[in-house]
């Protein structure tokens, strides 16, 4: 199971995310470095964790349509494997994020309109695509009308649209250390999509809790606060590579 360090970027500095409640998010204070820019903190993460692939949520690009692409590249020049999420809506956003040096994209529930439209970017981009099946309190966190109202639904429309690796995260949790709660929804899509690459994250506290969700077969798992709070060791995160 792999560890994914989160950077949450907005107004082009890293912040602290706590519970989805982006308004009151300010500049990250960590343990692990004095930084806010993205590549130093990645890079101090790296020093830190030996751990190179990250998952980075552009919240200017989500929330204002202005994708921070130099961050992109320079942390693609820095040897990092990042998966972004830019607040993807059509398949022509894709293009500039990927030549920009995203690893991967992230099709967010969250922005993505619709499942129909979904099968045209999957066909031009697939092995470059996770699909995130995001969730605020448990309920999917849609921004069009024509996603079913179940999140195991949902899953199912991306994967018979050719989805082959899925995040799954509860903003509600996201920096409150409060435990995953979306085990169950991961262990059930584990049961019924074995082939299916998983990622969940959203309050990891400890140890205990990559133990679970490794239990779970979870393959990624996305960790911003404990890392920058110390609860999680190098130690912790060697049991799990």
């Amino acid at each position: 199971m792999r560890v994914i360090p989160v950077l949450d970027l907005l107004n082009g500095v890293v912040v602290r995310a706590v519970a989805g409640d982006r308004g009151r998010y300010q500049p990250l204070v960590s343990r692990i470095t004095s930084a806010t820019d993205a590549v130093t903190v990645a890079q101090d993460l790296v020093a830190a964790f030996g751990l190179r692939q990250f998952y980075l949520a552009d919240l200017d690009a989500i929330l204002r349509q202005r994708p921070n692409l130099q961050v992109y590249r320079d942390l693609a020049q820095a040897g990092c494997d990042v998966l972004i999420d830019a607040g993807l809506t059509t398949k022509a956003d894709a293009a500039p994020l990927l030549a920009a040096g995203a690893g991967s994209l992230v099709v967010g529930l969250e922005t993505w309109l619709d499942p129909q439209s979904l099968h045209e970017i999957v066909r031009e981009y697939s092995s470059r695509l996770v699909f995130s099946l995001d969730l605020r309190a448990g309920q999917p966190l849609c921004s069009g009308t024509s996603w079913p109202s179940a999140p195991f639904q949902i899953a199912e429309q991306v994967v018979e649209a050719g989805i082959t690796r899925m995040i799954v995260l509860d903003l509600a949790q996201v920096g409150t250390s409060n435990g995953v709660s979306t085990r169950a929804l991961c262990r059930q899509l584990r049961r019924d999509f074995p082939h299916l690459e998983l990622i969940t994250g959203g309050g990891v506290r400890s140890a205990a809790d990559l133990e679970d969700l490794a239990n779970d077969q979870v393959d990624g798992v996305l960790i911003a606060s404990a890392l920058h709070n110390g609860q999680l060791s190098m130690a912790d995160l060697m049991r799990f590579r």
